[in-house]
């Protein structure tokens, strides 16, 4: 199946207050805020005393027309208001920002998608965004599947809302490796044609639900081509929900997983204590360290004559994250659930990002 998902109107919790008596900058504002979902109040006239209208002091955004700035003198000053006008030589339009004590200045249409990614951002009451962290390996087999879904339940079990994003369509699918792969929701290829803004309580109620966490996958069939733009929009869904994304990264550098690694707080290669290991994450890490940061190396447990943990990290010039137990338990907890707990409490998210 493939589509697009639209952010549902039924997710609107807050609307924004349009003051204007411009009827075709009117229309303009309201074509921007149905593309975001979003039923707006409008106040016409003038404010009814230095309270302004009902919503002025409750709306989470105000869009004031240039037209309507000098009326809004001696209005309450709040924040959260922007100035929309059409003139872009228009220099007296910052002073009567400045009159009105708006937040930014904004000109149509150059600014339209800038101003409908805000009204959607405050409809969906988007928050602190969500601490999102990659798993790589080193090398093949390295175990950074096995990582990302123990990481994913171990911050779910804490409380925090979680997101578990399969980044490599030749994985074989992590809903499999959870146990999930009759669960009902959408995979991967739902979200082939997706661009510009996804709705991010549309994507979350729209995927599989396993461990209490939600799980975006592949699914069985045809291998289906998702473009960097739909890879982009579904991240920065997920994350604009908060709390905690987990993704799952290929070993390999193309469109997709560039806009994935563009998108991490923090990513952790998983590299086996091997020096063939070593040399493969090596180059894995320059790859990765051109978009990412912050990247660091997780090393498993050394056997009989294997290299140490910190040397590891050394050689493949990395700082050190942690050593993995040997244990591969996913789900049942155990020295891999304990060694991910302590993980997030090194790597704590706001109440913002609690699970709802």
């Amino acid at each position: 199946m493939t589509g697009v998902i639209e952010c549902d109107a039924r997710d609107v919790r807050r609307a924004p207050l349009i003051v204007t008596e411009d009827v075709e900058l009117l229309d303009d504002l309201l074509r921007l805020c149905a593309a975001a979902g979003v039923r707006p109040e409008v106040g016409h006239g003038a404010p009814a005393g230095r309270a302004g209208w009902g919503g002025w002091e409750s709306a989470p955004l105000v869009l004031v027309g240039d037209d309507a700035a000098r009326r809004l003198r001696g209005v309450s000053r709040r924040h959260g208001v922007i100035l929309v006008g059409r003139d872009q030589d228009d220099s007296g339009v910052w002073r009567r920002a400045v009159e009105i004590g708006a937040d930014h200045v904004l000109v149509l249409p150059d600014g339209e998608q800038w101003l409908m990614d805000r009204i959607a951002d405050v409809a969906e009451g988007v928050g602190r965004p969500a601490l999102t962290v990659g798993v790589l390996g080193g090398c093949g087999g390295a175990g950074a599947s096995t990582l990302a879904c123990a990481l994913a339940v171990a911050a779910a079990r804490s409380g925090r809302r979680t997101l578990l994003v399969d980044a490599d369509p030749l994985g074989g699918g992590l809903d499999v490796l959870l146990g999930g792969e009759a669960v009902d929701g959408l995979r991967w290829p739902a979200f082939a044609e997706s661009r510009g803004r996804v709705g991010s309580t549309a994507l979350e109620e729209s995927l599989p639900r396993l461990h209490d966490l939600r799980v975006l996958s592949w699914d069985r069939g045809d291998l289906t081509a998702v473009p960097s733009e739909a890879v982009r929009a579904v991240l920065a869904a997920g994350r604009r929900r908060g709390g905690v994304v987990v993704v799952d990264l290929p070993r390999r550098v193309d469109a997709g997983s560039v806009e994935a690694l563009a998108q991490l707080d923090l990513g952790l290669l998983v590299v086996p204590p091997e020096l063939r290991a070593v040399a493969a994450a090596r180059r894995m890490a320059g790859a990765a360290g051109m978009v990412l940061r912050d990247l660091r190396v997780v090393t498993a447990r050394a056997g009989a004559g294997g290299l140490a943990a910190h040397e590891v990290a050394r050689l493949v010039g990395l700082p050190f994250a942690g050593e993995l137990p040997a244990d591969a338990e996913v789900v049942k907890g155990g020295p891999l659930g304990r060694f991910c707990g302590t993980f997030w409490e090194r790597m704590p998210v706001t109440a913002e990002g609690d699970a709802a």
